[in-house]
């Protein structure tokens, strides 16, 4: 709190005197805010970005009828029902194209850090990520040789269309350099979209300068993103059908086998369908698959488990949060979720392909609000992502948007407070963080939903197998119950096919926790966390701990606290941690300004009264410039004190 005693004024060759106030100041307004128009907002009235939203949640009620002591048999070879063995790095995500510049990095000689040690954790976990870069901004990019104001990339808000005002994009080259140089420092493996929004002009250059730039590192590009809903969204006509995206579809792969510039014409993905208005078996019922075979990389679909457009945008129905948290909370949600695709993962392994859930996330438009971005979600991310594995999808991507979604994995602070600001690091993250431990980088883990504790759907289990035994296990407990009646204990024994057992003396687990579903930020892995919003710089931070299980009698007791989820390493050489890379972390090496970087701690600011006096100091907030104002200005009534000023400088004096 700082009493003001005095204030003067010079403005041009004038000095004002306004008397003596005493008032008290604890918030300082930039400029362009109204000092006398201050309230302290709720959370109900939170204004801010969707990204930061302090909205919370009540926890859903414990069910009842719940059993918390079970058995979790397991067994070394021939155990029946295991997926096909999953390619490492399952679980990545989905960056919108329209905010790559603001997510990966401003140009090729400028990466975000945070970005990089971000993907660097799961690559030390699986050896590699896999990142899209597309969106609905992806179907009307447009590849330029360079943009008025040397940015790599453009967004046209005037031509903002669709429910969700997708703004055309224009990029340059530079944007796929910076994705190869990311791939420079880390295992990221990267997949692009070919613009499907005017099918009598393919821009293909996007293909033929990312085949060229990224080169090995580039996976495959979607031919169309949600072509499913281009009627809905006035893109086609209402009549467009799965037949008319089959054409579409063979008139891109004969333009991309026309063109000498594409070095492989062989890597579409498709039909990316948002399983809204077509469902897959439509699509493969024209042929799909058989008569685009040799051009097609991957099947892919994305698909959202619901929607917030209501809120966002004024479509579709209101969703109340409160009342949908209780089912991202069940083990049957995620189960759900997955069941329409199984003759999908099936028809692509009959195929020879692989089958990606090319885009996912809580809900689409951008998520909820105290759901999306709370603990529950990490635990649903987890649970679901296992479950697409079990059921031989072979990747899954989490989308990132900007700063009007609640969903993210992880954003930047916006530009305005990067120089004070770090990071925040969403639920969805540590999500996948745990799955490329879980998953490990062997590329030949196979997963099994076991069904435990008579099926419950709120302590469900998986197993993950290398070479047909058990090496790791899940095991989870939905339930938020304070009070530790809930904590689930999962009684583990392994046995032999001769029915000896194989049971170790010792396990080891790290856990996933937070006090409670609904708690948003501060949770842990192992004990590390990436902290509160504006916190991270990527890096996990705490001391790491990993706790011994001792197996008594043959059987493992491992508890789960509700909320909470274990990973259970059952062999002593499946620590999965730094088997996929070494241990690696990125240093800032540029900074972009200069200029006005001085910092000061809001706990010293807070508790500040002043108590160093300046004299007659003068200073300036512009670079090279010096006012030749030399005091301050009292006014009466005033409570807040504004520093503002091109030619003005506001100085503190006599400070008490």
């Amino acid at each position: 709190m700082w009493p003001i005693r005095s204030l003067h004024l010079w403005l041009g060759a004038g000095y004002v005197a306004l008397g003596v106030v005493n008032a008290s100041i604890t918030v300082y307004y930039p400029e362009g805010q109204n000092p006398f128009a201050t309230t302290t907002a709720g959370a109900a009235n939170y204004t801010g970005a969707a990204a930061y939203d302090p909205t919370t949640l009540q926890p859903p009620p414990v069910p009842t009828g719940q059993v918390f002591q079970y058995n979790v048999p397991l067994q070394n070879g021939g155990t029946p029902g295991l997926s096909i063995p999953i390619p490492a790095g399952f679980l990545g995500f989905s960056i919108e194209m329209s905010v790559v510049n603001q997510v990966v990095g401003k140009n090729s000689s400028i990466i975000q850090v945070p970005f990089l040690n971000l993907m660097s954790n799961l690559q030390q976990r699986s050896g590699r990520v896999l990142v899209r870069v597309g969106g609905n901004t992806q179907d009307t990019a447009t590849l330029v040789p360079s943009t008025p104001d040397g940015k790599i990339l453009e967004k046209d808000i005037a031509g903002a269309s669709g429910p969700t005002q997708t703004p055309p994009l224009i990029f340059t080259p530079d944007l796929l350099t910076m994705l190869r140089s990311v791939s420079s420092f880390v295992n990221v493996r990267w997949f692009l979209g070919i613009p499907f929004n005017d099918t009598s002009n393919w821009r293909l250059g996007i293909v033929e300068s990312g085949q060229s730039i990224i080169g090995d590192y580039l996976l495959g590009f979607q031919a169309g993103n949600e072509p499913d809903l281009y009627a809905r969204h006035g893109h086609r006509p209402a009549n467009y059908s799965p037949t008319d995206y089959f054409n579409e579809f063979g008139q891109l792969a004969q333009a991309l086998q026309a063109d000498t510039n594409v070095l492989n014409p062989h890597q579409l993905i498709g039909p990316n369908i948002a399983s809204a208005d077509w469902q897959p078996d439509q699509v493969w019922s024209t042929g799909f698959i058989t008569t685009y075979s040799a051009d097609l990389a991957f099947l892919a679909v994305e698909h959202y488990p619901t929607d917030n457009c209501f809120a966002q945008f004024g479509v579709g129905n209101p969703q109340d949060p409160q009342a949908l948290f209780g089912q991202f909370l069940s083990h049957s949600f995620q189960q759900g979720l997955v069941a329409p695709y199984l003759a999908s993962t099936l028809l692509a392994q009959q195929s020879g392909k692989q089958f990606l859930m090319m885009e996912t996330n809580t809900a689409s438009c951008g998520g909820f609000a105290g759901l999306s971005d709370a603990f529950g979600a990490a635990l649903w991310g987890l649970d679901f992502a296992m479950q697409m594995a079990f059921s031989n999808f072979t990747g899954a991507l989490m989308h990132v948007g900007g700063q009007s979604v609640f969903y993210n994995p992880f954003t930047p602070p916006p530009t305005n407070q990067s120089t004070f600001h770090q990071w925040t690091v969403g639920p969805i993250y540590y999500s996948a963080l745990v799955m490329a431990e879980a998953m490990g980088p062997s590329n030949d883990t196979q997963v099994l939903d076991l069904a435990v504790n008579n099926g419950s759907n709120y302590t469900p289990g998986y197993a993950f197998y290398e070479n047909g035994n058990p090496v790791r296990l899940a095991l989870f407990n939905f339930n938020s119950d304070p009070s530790g009646a809930s904590t689930a204990t999962a009684n583990v024994t392994i046995n032999n096919p001769d029915g000896s057992s194989a049971t170790p003396s010792q396990v080891q687990v790290k856990y996933l926790l937070a006090p409670s579903v609904s708690q948003k930020y501060n949770f842990t892995w192992a004990n590390q966390t990436f902290g509160d919003v504006f916190q991270s710089d990527g890096r996990p931070v705490g001391t790491e701990q990993i706790e011994t299980v001792n197996c008594d009698n043959g059987i493992c007791s491992i508890t789960i606290p509700a909320p909470g989820f274990a990973l259970v390493f059952l062999t002593s050489n499946s620590e999965t941690e730094t088997a996929g890379a070494p241990s690696t972390t990125f240093a800032t090496t540029a900074v972009t300004k200069l200029h006005n970087t001085a910092s000061v701690d809001p706990a010293v600011l807070a508790t500040s009264n002043g108590h160093t006096d300046m004299g007659d100091h003068v200073g300036s907030t512009s670079p090279g410039s010096v006012s030749g104002a030399t005091a301050l200005v009292v006014v009466p009534g005033l409570t807040v004190l504004i520093a503002v000023v091109a030619g003005l400088a506001v100085v503190r004096r006599g400070m008490l």
